[in-house]
């Protein structure tokens, strides 16, 4: 079947007669330029194929549409400035205006919104391509009520492939730069379809073409967004690679995904909420499970150059003072604790946190300091955040790693707050350590992470995974 035809572009490849250049026409262009020009014009400036006697007329009208649309001086004559723009990279979806929508303004009438990857990029992994894809996705649903959901088998929503040339539509790639993708209206059938040219070099940095800001343009005409004249927009036609660590949708692209959809707000749409750590007061002593395979910590932290291995209400403490493991219960030494679901040292003030629920303390070896339990919401979470999972202090940064359930967020500890962009999912920045952390700390230079009995030891400054353990290998087992 056809595109919609609120996307559809036409590839002319006829030559068209050549008109000689007016005195204002840069006569330094050749005949080629003019020909790129004609097809450029053709392709992103038609609604409609137009005749093969297309007039000089229609020519210099649609030049001037689209000098006034990347804000270059509008003459109507091709010039050098004109032709570099119309040879950079860019979207197949023609050009309109502003921050627009499709005519009709199509969107989802729904709330779940589902795509599958069909064919993939040889330029990186498939696991790289899923969660650049979802991340790309998540920049909409962020600001939007529309959740999307990755599926693997029979038809979504949104179908999406990597392929070079002709690809089963109408529309055939050019080969590396030129064209580097396009996509559907939303709508059934085709509709929200989107397509990666796969002669293009797909990165996640700004080598190559970066996959994240392609594909967050092209889904932001499947969800019915057309081009903006907004240079600073995700939605402006041509590419340009921008950082894309803590990236946000832009403004105008923001107003325009809103405008169809509505703003999300933690009422309508909520991220699910963690489950609590359950009361460890009915629970055994897990003593007897200090050398399993499976032991599974509730949180880790070191105090004053001590470990501390939380599990049920109690905790385990290795020193360099002392040989052997010491176990005794959180009660014990803090009264008014019974249970520890994350904590970390702040190495710079000496001072530890631990977390129970949405309170926590601050404790200066094993005297907690007064003032305390505060609530969770000091330290800027949504209030859908209710107990947390894990947490960990990076001394290099001054930060400090806050972890629930897929999420993490970032907290400068020297500003007292959290940093923008946040919560992010874990598998985006922490790929290779497992989907969720159930407990965090620093030892010796190395982070380590457990997801249930597994441990990754893990280098923060080149974001490299150096080896993987089991929890209870900390406990004098071997």
């Amino acid at each position: 079947k056809m595109l919609p035809r609120s996307v559809v572009f036409v590839i002319v490849g006829f030559t068209l007669c050549q008109a000689a250049p007016t005195a204002d026409q840069d006569s330094t262009l050749s005949p080629e330029d003019r020909v790129i020009a004609e097809e450029y014009l053709s392709q992103f400036y038609t609604r409609e194929a137009k005749s093969r006697s297309e007039s000089l007329d229609q020519f210099t009208t649609r030049l001037k549409t689209m000098q006034d649309f990347f804000g270059l001086e509008v003459t109507g004559n091709l010039d050098s400035n004109t032709l570099e723009v119309m040879k950079k990279p860019r979207c197949g979806v023609s050009d309109v205006s502003s921050y627009e929508h499709f005519n009709g303004k199509p969107k989802w009438e729904k709330s779940m919104v589902t795509y599958r990857i069909t064919e993939y990029t040889s330029d990186m992994n498939q696991r790289q391509v899923d969660a650049t894809i979802a991340q790309a996705f998540k920049l909409y649903s962020d600001v939007i009520p529309l959740d999307f959901k990755q599926i693997f088998s029979g038809t979504a929503d949104i179908m999406i492939l990597f392929k070079a040339r002709y690809h089963g539509d109408f529309y055939p790639f050019d080969g590396p730069s030129g064209v580097l993708a396009h996509a559907n209206s939303p709508g059934p059938n085709q509709g929200g379809d989107t397509h990666f040219d796969e002669d293009e070099q797909w990165t996640l940095d700004g080598k190559g073409i970066n996959l994240l800001l392609v594909a967050a343009h092209e889904f932001g005409h499947a969800l019915g967004l057309d081009h903006s004249k907004d240079r600073n927009a995700l939605m402006y036609p041509t590419y340009s690679y921008v950082e894309t660590r803590g990236y946000s949708l832009p403004k105008d692209d923001r107003r325009g995904v809103q405008a169809l959809y509505g703003v999300r707000t933690p009422t309508v749409n909520p991220r699910p909420k963690p489950n609590p750590k359950p009361n460890p007061d009915p629970q055994p002593n897990p003593e007897s499970e200090r050398c399993s395979r499976d032991l599974v910590f509730d949180a880790v932290t070191s105090i004053r150059r001590e470990l501390y291995f939380f599990k049920n209400g109690y905790y385990w403490k290795k020193s360099n003072l002392f040989r052997g493991v010491q176990f005794k219960s959180i009660k014990s030494t803090w009264s008014s604790i019974s249970t520890v679901d994350a904590a970390y040292e702040d190495t710079h003030k000496n001072v530890a946190y631990l977390f129970q629920g949405k309170q926590f303390w601050a404790t200066k070896g094993t005297t907690l300091q007064p003032g305390y339990p505060k609530s969770i919401s000091h330290f800027g979470f949504p209030s859908w955040v209710t107990a947390l999972d894990a947490a960990v202090y990076v001394a290099s940064t001054r930060k400090t790693l806050f972890f629930v359930k897929n999420f993490y967020w970032s907290y400068n500890e020297a500003q007292r707050k959290m940093d923008h962009w946040y919560p992010r999912q874990i598998s985006w920045d922490f790929p290779g350590i497992g989907n969720r952390v159930d407990a965090a700390f620093e030892n010796s230079g190395y982070l380590y992470f457990s997801e249930g009995p597994r441990q990754t030891e893990y280098i923060y400054k080149t974001k490299r995974i150096n080896r993987v353990l089991l929890n209870y290998g900390w406990l004098d087992c071997y």
